[in-house]
């Protein structure tokens, strides 16, 4: 059940109310008893995760860390040896042009 915030247009008396979300809201303020109260839009409850298990580096095992520090090493190794082959086309195709 949550929490609702409550504020009377009248009075401007602002107060908290633990019902139901099917119950109708309230009314009737309980300061001054005028039927001038009204439900607030509030930011609701925040989400607190405790434990752990939470974040993905909370339950990968250390063999499934270390094959994926190999992947990341020989990406890295792959990409640094691979010549870049725009560069090669580009300077082949300036060559021929200068024969010309």
């Amino acid at each position: 059940m949550p929490t609702y915030d409550y504020v009377c247009k009248s009075c401007d008396h602002q107060w908290e109310v633990f019902h139901s979300m099917k119950q109708k809201p309230i009314r009737k303020c309980p300061e001054c008893g005028k039927l001038k109260a009204e439900r607030m839009i509030g930011s609701g409850g925040g989400i607190i995760f405790r434990g752990s298990g939470f974040y993905e580096t909370d339950y990968r095992s250390e063999s499934y860390k270390k094959a994926a520090s190999a992947d990341k090493t020989a990406a890295a190794k792959k990409t640094e040896s691979k010549p870049n082959t725009s560069d090669t086309k580009a300077s082949s195709s300036e060559s021929s042009k200068s024969s010309d």
